[in-house]
């Protein structure tokens, strides 16, 4: 691979936009061969070490890319809109959004955990029906159902004239308020119908007030702040690639 200005390669690598890459060059905090980088400094990242902060860059050839996100409400699981709103790629740096797609879908509304990847192959084993991969919730819904109710939606109901699957839901708490209040619950979902979660407590009275998605799979992340994304771990990739193997019988 030839020479390339450093703020490409930072670009490229999803780190940053080509503007922000500058400023950390000004701001000594990228080194090549552990030299200072200038602006207009090229390298090449098959034989030069560039690090950012002191860590080295990986280089977009070759690679697969597994990004963790945080989506907040107000963002479409798309890749592009036709209506101008905005979507979960606004949130990551040009160079990385270029290159990865979101797997399934949060609707608009819904906050919480969210993959985006180039490989097809992942993808598949966290959408796919065949390896259940389970997806688990925090739902807020209006009033308190009863445990007849809830049982009801674990067994399943019908959908689109099909059963849902069975669903696990625990009562994580609830606000009395002269009798009506407000209910938390954790749902975890092996299938992922379209608004799936909201559509159950609609049959049940209870509508959905806000849903946020905290596990895919082996994945989770307390910690991330809404809006904000970071790679997945070698060992994450792993755990999910796990998911094919184990729907094997």
């Amino acid at each position: 691979m030839s020479a390339v200005r450093i703020q490409k390669l930072i670009a490229e690598a999803g780190l940053a936009s080509r503007r922000e890459a500058e400023d950390w060059i000004r701001e000594g905090r990228v080194l090549v061969n552990g030299r200072a980088a200038s602006l207009g400094d090229r390298a090449d990242p098959e034989t030069d070490a560039v690090r950012v902060d002191g860590k080295r860059i990986p280089t977009r050839a070759g690679r697969r890319s597994y990004v963790l996100l945080n989506k907040p409400r107000g963002y479409v699981t798309t890749t592009e809109d036709p209506e101008g709103r905005h979507t979960v790629l606004d949130l990551l740096p040009p160079g990385l959004a270029r290159g990865v797609k979101p797997v399934g879908r949060l609707d608009v509304q819904t906050e919480g955990l969210l993959l985006l990847t180039d490989d097809g192959g992942v993808a598949r084993l966290v959408t796919d029906p065949s390896t259940r991969c389970p997806k688990e919730y925090r739902v807020k819904v209006s009033g308190v159902p009863t445990e007849i109710q809830l049982e009801k939606l674990r067994r399943g109901i019908f959908l689109d004239g099909r059963r849902t699957r069975p669903a696990e839901i625990v009562r994580v708490s609830t606000t009395a308020r002269g009798g009506e209040g407000n209910s938390w619950l954790k749902v975890v979902l092996t299938e992922g119908r379209s608004r799936q979660i909201r559509r159950m407590f609609e049959v049940i009275g209870h509508p959905v007030s806000k849903l946020k998605r905290v596990a895919i799979g082996p994945i989770r992340d307390a910690d991330l702040p809404s809006g904000a994304w970071r790679p997945l771990s070698r060992g994450e990739v792993e755990r999910l690639q796990k998911l094919g193997r184990a729907a094997r019988p």
